[in-house]
């Protein structure tokens, strides 16, 4: 008798049809568009509060409707969604003026949406914003 069983017919069939179950698990993970469930942006105008919570060439994250606000230099405020264009992951930090997908780590500039560092390429998507009685308003018909 070996010193090592074989493996038996059974498992390694067993073998066989977990590894495309898995597979599809892996791609989940990097399929564009495709986030932590129910994440998305606003469909709809959302008030984001007093215009006066953002600053002059900063940025404030509004995590509950997954949109950043920033302003640059010359004063105009500029709205972005924050579901990563890499996998649709919901972003949740901001440094600075810089947003940190936890995911895989992409980062971009909340000012510009451009993307700072991959895997991330396309940069985030622009949102209608306005300023409506000194309170931010962004999302589709802002």
């Amino acid at each position: 008798m070996p010193a090592h069983p074989s493996a038996s017919r059974r498992t390694v069939l067993r073998g066989a049809a977990v590894a495309p179950v898995a597979g599809l698990g892996l791609a989940a993970c990097s399929a564009p568009g495709q986030g932590s469930g129910g994440a998305a942006t606003p469909t709809a105008p959302v008030d984001l509060g007093a215009e006066s919570e953002v600053s002059k060439g900063g940025a404030k994250l509004y995590r509950d409707h997954n949109v950043v606000v920033s302003r640059d230099g010359r004063g105009e405020l500029k709205a972005y969604s924050t579901i990563c264009t890499h996998a649709g992951c919901p972003i949740d930090k901001l440094q600075g003026t810089t947003l940190v997908c936890p995911c895989h780590g992409s980062q971009f500039d909340a000012v510009t949406g451009k993307v700072v560092q991959a895997p991330a390429t396309e940069p985030l998507a622009e949102l209608p914003v306005r300023n409506t009685n000194g309170r931010i308003i962004a999302g589709p018909g802002a």
